[in-house]
């Protein structure tokens, strides 16, 4: 009896155990959280800013969700954050190169569960380039976000003024002959060219990948082309209304038409009676594998300067590999401040038709042909020119060229020198004419880095006064003005 007892309890609580059971609350189960991109491809212009990008989100009402957001060739500005509502913002930067691009936003909920998707980006290309296929005969201002490519001789016309911002990067097509790129400033017209030790300007040729990102990020050198490639394009003239010492078959003239261009093209006109003319300025300016020829053996120069007047500003100019002469001046009064010329195929200075100006504080490194080719007037009118505190480097065995001539005058050249050091000198190298202009080619100050033994080796006749032998310079260039230049930047002034 007892027995039956025990065993009726036992039933009687593992039925009261199950009934309970089966009385408990179910599991919960939430919903995971899901989340959508957008489905077309997002495409933005390249440096637009900061951009926006929406992501639907949807989570269980129930559970609270956190985001973090990853991005591939943009910068994702908040990248994690709560979620509050069905609309995630993300806010990004595009990165520095043009492409492919995306942004991955990840959703986890207070339960765990996960979910993502991805928004893939395009960055277009940049669009750098503008054509320039005209005259420019309306005031225009070039801007540094471009490329000009000029396709042609282009000139600024009378009356009109191009101005070219810090940092603007101006690119020559090939072509030789009429079809010689170039920007040429007619008398009347005006440039005003004002880089800056941070943002030079720079003029070179089509086959040049420079960028304006380069120039942003202090990167002034070519990427591709080396610096002793020539003669891509044609270069930079500068024409004014300055007196000039020229004639013709009936004698003097004020103003004739320079070479290369047609006289039917009035704006190859030169020269006047204007010795103030003002064509503009021309600052931290770096012109490039010119010298393209148009015609006859004639290149252009990397910087022409023609007729040009003194109320002209040009400072801060480098010249590297052109075809044809470094800077040369026709006649006019302008004065050129702080100057390198580097790696040129023929003459690094060139002065005819009486220039009257001054050329202060430069350096050559090495043309193919004359260092100095100093040349007389052409006419009645007669002017001289000073050219002072200057260092030239005349033997450069990196791309093994030595220039011709230390210093050649013609025979009726009018010239100061003074204050320059003469340095890498070689055998054959020389000054040379200095008897037949004793009062009107005159020197001061010229210090070469030879034996003085040997010092008549290097001057053709009797060694001039004010021409010595040393082994330490007490003149020259200040090189302190030039660590903007590719010729500083790639280790050629440290000398």
């Amino acid at each position: 009896m007892e027995k039956l007892k025990l065993l009726f309890s036992i039933a009687i609580f593992t039925g009261l155990v199950f009934t309970a059971c089966d009385e408990d609350d179910p599991i919960l189960a939430f919903d995971k959280p899901i989340v959508s991109a957008p489905v077309d491809v997002q495409n933005i212009s390249y440096g637009a800013g900061t951009q926006s990008v929406d992501f639907s989100v949807s989570i269980d009402a129930g559970l609270t969700a956190t985001y973090s957001a990853t991005g591939v060739s943009v910068t994702v500005l908040n990248s994690s954050g709560s979620i509050n509502g069905s609309t995630i913002t993300i806010n990004y930067e595009a990165g520095a190169n043009p492409g492919a691009a995306s942004i991955t936003l990840t959703v986890i909920d207070s339960e765990g569960q996960v979910d993502e998707a991805t928004v893939v980006i395009n960055i277009d290309q940049p669009e750098y380039e503008v054509h320039v296929t005209s005259n420019i005969a309306e005031d225009v201002t070039w801007t540094s976000d471009k490329v000009y490519i000029l396709g042609g001789r282009i000139t600024v016309i009378n009356g009109v003024t191009l101005t070219i911002e810090p940092g603007t990067i101006i690119k020559g097509e090939a072509g030789t002959g009429a079809n010689a790129s170039a920007l040429l400033i007619a008398r009347g017209g005006k440039i005003f060219a004002e880089g800056t030790a941070g943002k030079p300007i720079i003029f070179t040729s089509v086959a040049d990948e420079i960028l304006p990102e380069d120039i942003e990020a202090g990167i002034f050198n070519s990427p591709n082309l080396d610096p002793d490639i020539k003669g891509l394009w044609g270069g930079l003239l500068v024409l004014g209304k300055a007196p000039v010492s020229v004639s013709n078959e009936s004698g003097d003239v004020t103003e004739i038409q320079i070479e290369g261009i047609p006289t039917s093209d009035q704006n190859g006109l030169y020269g006047g009676n204007d010795p103030g003319d003002n064509s503009g300025i021309l600052k931290y300016i770096s012109i490039r594998h010119g010298g393209a020829n148009i015609g006859a053996g004639n290149e252009i120069n990397g910087l022409t300067l023609v007729g040009v007047g003194s109320e002209t500003i040009v400072e801060n100019i480098e010249i590297v590999s052109n075809q044809d002469d470094g800077i040369e001046w026709f006649g006019g009064t302008v004065n050129v401040t702080n100057a390198v010329i580097w790696n040129v195929g023929d003459d690094a200075i060139d002065t005819d038709q009486s220039w009257a100006g001054t050329l202060n504080n430069f350096i050559i490194i090495s043309p193919d042909d004359h260092n100095f080719e100093l040349d007389g007037p052409e006419g009645s009118y007669k002017a001289g020119h000073i050219i002072q505190n200057g260092t030239v480097i005349a033997n450069d065995p990196a791309f093994g060229r030595t220039s011709s001539d230390l210093i050649n005058t013609d025979d009726n050249s009018i010239v100061e020198l003074k204050n320059i050091y003469f340095t890498s000198i070689k055998e054959g190298q020389k000054i040379n004419r200095v008897t037949f202009n004793v009062g009107v080619v005159t020197f001061e100050g010229i210090q070469l880095d030879v034996p003085e033994a040997d010092l008549p080796d290097y001057v053709n006749g009797e060694v001039p006064e004010g021409v010595s032998s040393v082994s330490t310079p007490t003149v020259g260039a200040d090189l302190s003005l030039f660590g903007w230049t590719w010729a500083a930047k790639s280790g050629k002034l440290s000398f």
